[in-house]
């Protein structure tokens, strides 16, 4: 069995059953809860779809999911099946239970119109970017969250290879349509998302498409 292989894993968990069940739309951003011990679900409905995600501790939205740690702490730059997502204090706030892509980018960031004008040119500058869904979604939610508050990002299916001389490189995706990602809330968390509109790379195969995003309830000790 192949490394990636050893890292994929299915949910038993029926949609169902789901206490939500919300479709974002290509490109939209989405803001919302997950309570401790419940389950979030992201699902890549159309394939090579780069969902940027960013976590809070909703006691205090000061303490936020930290790439460094989580990377410290796995020894890992990649997500997947049992990967714990740790806070800017150290604390766990999901754990990956289940996972069929089987790779997810800590490094990439989110796109932004300054850096799609240094990567792609100028006349991209005024072309929508996951910064300016993150922006959007928690003014109009009006939770005190601003530009100052967003760390680097997860970046959910996408692939971002490291090359032998240190450098990123943004490919084409592994995912496909159907596979997903599930998570366990290890503490009460804020989710803030952007279905990344990106079409100037292959993080989304250049046509930003839906994805499916699922939390059931805190599983109930049997009697």
């Amino acid at each position: 069995m192949s490394g990636m292989q050893a890292l994929l894993k299915q949910s038993d968990r029926d949609p169902a059953r789901a206490v939500s069940d919300v479709v974002v739309g290509a490109g939209e951003p989405y803001l919302g809860k997950i309570a401790r011990g419940q389950f979030f679900r992201i699902v890549d409905l159309e394939g090579n779809q780069a969902v940027d995600t960013l976590f809070y501790c909703l006691a205090d939205l000061s303490e936020r999911y930290s790439a460094a740690d989580t990377i410290q702490k796995q020894e890992k730059l990649y997500l997947s099946t049992g990967t714990v997502l740790y806070s800017s204090l150290g604390r766990p706030m999901l754990t990956t239970v289940a996972d069929t892509c089987g790779r997810h980018d800590t490094l990439g960031g989110a796109c932004a119109a300054e850096s799609n004008t240094v990567r792609y040119g100028h006349q991209t500058k005024h072309m929508h970017s996951c910064r300016d869904n993150f922006l959007r979604a928690v003014a109009e939610a009006d939770i005190g969250l601003t530009k100052r508050d967003f760390a680097s990002n997860i970046n959910f299916f996408m692939n971002v290879p490291v090359t032998p001389a240190g450098k990123l490189t943004f490919e084409d995706g592994i995912s496909a349509g159907g596979k997903y990602v599930e998570l366990l809330a290890e503490q009460d968390v804020l989710v803030l998302i952007s279905n990344c509109p990106q079409l100037n790379n292959p993080c989304n195969a250049y046509n930003p498409t839906p994805v499916r995003l699922l939390i059931w309830e805190r599983e109930q000790p049997h009697v």
